[in-house]
């Protein structure tokens, strides 16, 4: 699926849609350029979540937990990732056998190695008068997000539908 969203506030939409249809064991891998969203939409979607702590962004920790939400949300980044042994060495297969959702910024670095998952890419708009907007690609990959595909889907088309454009299933 891809769409355009023209607003930070149809990021933190999304962000929302797809925190509803998230479960424990979740992984979503964000990807995009430095300054696309991917942070953004981890802040909206812990805050949909009813995460009441401030989200910042993991880069130099490379790992954030927070435990105040419905589920817990473990946000990695793995933007300063020298060595694949370091992606073991966080954890994540742990994490999300706890029972939390991993959002996992730059998770495209690592190609395969997080399994299933929920792929959104997130990349600037190629209008330089929109610097808001932005182009959005899910996709999945695994059996994880399979059976909530068409779901989610449906309620991107319908409650973005109105403050998009360019969408395409």
């Amino acid at each position: 699926m891809k769409l355009t969203l023209e607003t930070l506030q149809d990021t933190a939409r999304l962000a929302e849609i797809v925190a509803a249809h998230s479960r424990p064991r979740d992984m979503i891998l964000l990807a995009g350029e430095m300054g696309a969203g991917k942070t953004t939409f981890t802040q909206s979607f812990g805050r949909a979540l009813g995460v009441t702590e401030p989200i910042t962004s993991p880069t130099f920790n490379l790992l954030h937990n927070y435990g105040t939400g419905r589920m817990a949300l473990h946000h990695a980044d793995l933007y300063r990732l020298e060595r694949t042994g370091e992606l073991t060495d966080l954890g994540l297969d742990e994490l999300q056998d706890s029972g939390g959702v991993v959002i996992v910024e730059w998770g495209d670095i690592v190609g395969d190695d997080l399994g299933d998952a929920l792929i959104i890419k997130i990349s600037h708009s190629e209008d330089v008068d929109k610097v808001e907007s932005r182009t959005v690609e899910i996709d999945l990959r695994g059996a994880q997000w399979a059976n909530r595909w068409q779901k989610l889907t449906d309620e991107l088309v319908a409650k973005l539908n109105s403050s998009v454009r360019g969408l395409t299933q």
